[in-house]
């Protein structure tokens, strides 16, 4: 006699239960988006400290993989070793340089009659009244433009301790992940690519793709900045400025915004050398070398670097860059070539799925545990 199908397996092929199940799958999806939502919203102010985490890592992972391979310790050591000898090759010079450059300002500071800053102004006051016929004095101007930098610098005086506070939030928040990440790395990607329902083989095609922009784009804005400052540097001693030194390390600071850039400080400094220093020469000499030279090559190295160590096109580079800083701020130096890399490789794939699907339906068992794919995954995963 042919054996009755099961109750339980009628009702599971019931259009009831695949209502149900659907249902259920909805709001599944639903809750993720609302509470993933909320969660980019909790998590928003420390992307940039995660971010630029995840970039020490892919930078200085291969010195934790030689440590944790040679040292017979726990993980976490070889982790905190590589964190150390991070912060220390970062840090320390930063801080002899910042010491360095507030020396010198400290001496502008205390010595302000070098700057001939009164003798300037009075001249410029002379030089207004016979052109304009008004009668002004310099003490006049001295108490307007005074009104005037109360009202810029005290806004920005009662932000200081608030910006000042967040970027050691976001130091601390930083230090923090490098280490998890070196720690955990790797089992934190398992745990990451066993939720998200992408091919394995696409989910480390993008792992290969931050990991190659992100070297490019740390590289390229590093590179740019030291030689804009050494370019500037040079500008600054051959026009004659003193506090050479000073004026090459803000000019490095400066270079690593876009935008702002190098242009604040050549600028400045040639206005100092044509209304307070009287070089009308050695003024447009530095303007013109600032704006042909300076400025210039940060246009020029940028594409050219993230072009060699990424597939970005040079012109889609310097676009990512400069379009990445307009929209996100100066998180967008990082954010732009990242978004942009990972459009092209998403396009990439869905070629080759819109392909794959063209000629013969996809093998189920290739993706299924312990298959090939899984198991290259795996080795990826150990090899890390």
């Amino acid at each position: 006699m042919p054996r009755m199908p099961e109750r339980h397996a009628v009702i599971a092929d019931s259009p009831p239960r695949r209502t149900a199940r659907m249902v259920s799958f909805a709001v599944l999806v639903s809750l993720v988006a609302v509470f993933g939502l909320l969660s980019l919203r909790v998590m928003s102010s420390f992307l940039l400290p995660l971010l630029l985490a995840a970039m020490l890592v892919v930078i200085f992972g291969p010195l934790h993989r030689r440590l944790r391979d040679r040292i017979a310790a726990p993980e976490w050591v070889a982790a905190l070793l590589t964190t150390l000898f991070v912060l220390v090759i970062v840090l320390v010079p930063l801080v002899l340089l910042v010491a360095r450059a507030g020396g010198d300002a400290v001496a502008m500071y205390r010595n302000p009659d070098e700057l001939g800053v009164e003798e300037t102004l009075a001249g410029l006051v002379e030089r207004v009244n016979d052109a304009t016929g008004l009668h002004l004095t310099a003490e006049s101007v001295v108490d307007e433009l005074k009104s005037i930098g109360k009202e810029w610098i005290e806004p920005v005086a009662t932000r200081t301790p608030v910006v000042v506070a967040k970027g050691l939030i976001g130091l601390v928040v930083m230090t923090v992940a490098l280490f998890y990440f070196l720690a955990d790395g790797r089992r934190m990607l398992a745990a990451v690519m066993r939720l998200i329902p992408l091919d394995p083989r696409y989910q480390w095609q993008l792992l290969q793709e931050f990991e190659e922009v992100s070297r490019a784009v740390v590289s390229s804005t590093l590179l740019a900045a030291i030689v804009q400052a050494f370019l500037a540097g040079f500008g600054f001693w051959v026009a004659g400025l003193g506090n050479v030194f000073l004026l090459t390390l803000l000019t490095f600071f400066g270079a690593l915004v876009p935008f702002v850039g190098a242009a604040a400080v050549w600028g400045s400094a040639s206005l100092y050398l044509l209304f307070v220093a009287k070089h009308t020469l050695a003024a447009a000499g530095l303007a013109l070398w600032g704006l042909c030279v300076v400025s210039t090559v940060d246009n020029v190295i940028k594409p050219i670097v993230l072009h060699g160590q990424s597939k970005l096109h040079p012109l889609l580079a310097l676009l990512s860059v400069l379009g990445g800083v307009g929209a996100l701020g100066p998180i967008g130096i990082f954010v732009g070539p990242i978004a942009v890399a990972f459009l092209q490789a998403a396009l990439t794939m869905l070629q080759t799925e819109l392909v794959s699907l063209g000629e013969a339906s996809p093998d189920p068992a290739a993706t299924a545990p312990g298959s090939a794919v899984a198991q290259t995954a795996d080795e990826r995963l150990k090899s890390s």
